[in-house]
């Protein structure tokens, strides 16, 4: 009995055949390709890496069955319709959004990830033209 929720394994959608250019001998020439060309054909190193990599969208789902088992179909689509509505509230261009409330609505608030503490918009060393940015926006 499924009660509707998502599959937890990981699916093998994620598993791809790592194809490696091959010099004569049958082995990967990184002395002539470089070590670039060689990581062109690798796109998952690990079979548990696709499930951590989408695990924000499997808890999303997961937690929306959950919701529309308990409360109703009314109760995940209005969380969506909140999201949606949070995401589209900006600042002007040349200014950087926070977007508390999405992340609040989210759960996100509650965590630190990498792009909390590194890649943050309002340290950056170059700022735009704000008359510029917000005529090409709008």
């Amino acid at each position: 009995m499924s009660f509707g929720y998502p599959n937890l394994r990981p699916h093998d959608e994620g598993n791809h055949v790592i194809d490696l250019p091959k010099n004569s001998y049958g082995i990967p020439d990184t002395m002539t390709t470089g070590f670039r060309h060689a990581k062109d054909g690798i796109h998952q190193s690990h079979p548990l890496e696709y499930s951590e990599k989408h695990w924000m969208s499997n808890k999303e789902a997961m937690d929306l069955a959950m919701l529309r088992n308990m409360q109703g179909i009314h109760m995940p689509l209005r969380l969506k319709m909140e999201q949606t509505i949070a995401s589209k509230m900006q600042r002007l261009p040349c200014l950087a959004s926070s977007n508390i409330m999405l992340d609040t609505l989210t759960g996100r608030n509650t965590t630190v990830d990498f792009e909390d503490v590194f890649n943050v918009c309002d340290e950056a060393e170059v700022l735009g033209h704000p008359h510029v940015l917000t005529s090409v926006k709008y």
